[in-house]
């Protein structure tokens, strides 16, 4: 995680960062970012992240690493409260019409989150449809 951690930190730099602060979670796996840049940075976070996200997993992979999660300016833990909090307006919306509520498009961990997320309740089922990018998860009521 220290490797991992410490190539982070030269690739922010050599991409003209300078106001930037690392902290590592071992047991989750998770590195988290906060970059002081000002407010033109928001405009490119998701692609930032995920770009970061990708080069850092064939890090990885290279040097036989375990992959890390990385999240920016809690981007990524922002995005993962919303998601939750659509799933749960999109199960109570499931349950008071009784038919089902489709999700707009999401990518394979995001589905996962609405899929745990809701496997607590008894009242509704969720499953995966589409396919490449028009996948996204559908929620119905289990008495339909």
């Amino acid at each position: 995680m220290e490797q991992i951690k410490l190539q982070v930190q030269k690739l922010l730099e050599c991409a003209g960062f300078s106001d930037v602060s690392i902290d590592s979670n071992s047991e989750n796996k998770k590195i988290t970012i906060f970059i002081n840049e000002g407010e033109w940075l928001e405009k490119f976070i998701p692609s930032f992240v995920s770009d970061l996200e990708h080069v850092l997993r064939l890090f990885a992979r290279k040097q036989n690493l375990e992959t890390v999660f990385i999240d920016i300016n809690n981007y990524r833990k922002e995005r993962e409260r919303l998601i939750i909090e659509l799933a749960q307006a999109a199960a109570r919306k499931a349950i008071t019409s009784k038919s089902s509520v489709d999700l707009p498009s999401l990518n394979a961990y995001e589905r996962r989150l609405v899929h745990t997320e809701l496997a607590i309740r008894p009242d509704v089922k969720t499953e995966s449809m589409g396919e490449g990018k028009d996948r996204h998860v559908v929620i119905k009521p289990t008495d339909l």
